[in-house]
């Protein structure tokens, strides 16, 4: 039988904000290089799902720009 975790999983310690105004491209491959195991990019006005996934970030993205970031 597998063990109960006791601890929710640690989220990378990165700064959303650090994110934005950057390339799209360039935010996705900082992200994954920082631990990110899922990067979401959107364009605006989008409708997602707004589920918490641990050790997501997610990109608001217009014209290959990052907007927004938020995690989760």
């Amino acid at each position: 039988m597998a063990s109960i975790p006791t601890s929710p999983p640690v989220q990378p310690d990165d700064d959303p904000a650090a994110y934005v105004g950057l390339d799209d491209r360039v935010a996705e491959r900082r992200a994954r290089s920082r631990g990110w195991t899922t990067v979401r990019s959107v364009p605006p006005g989008s409708i997602i799902t707004l589920e918490y996934v641990v050790g997501r970030i997610n990109f608001e993205v217009r014209d290959h720009s990052v907007i927004r970031c938020w995690v989760g």
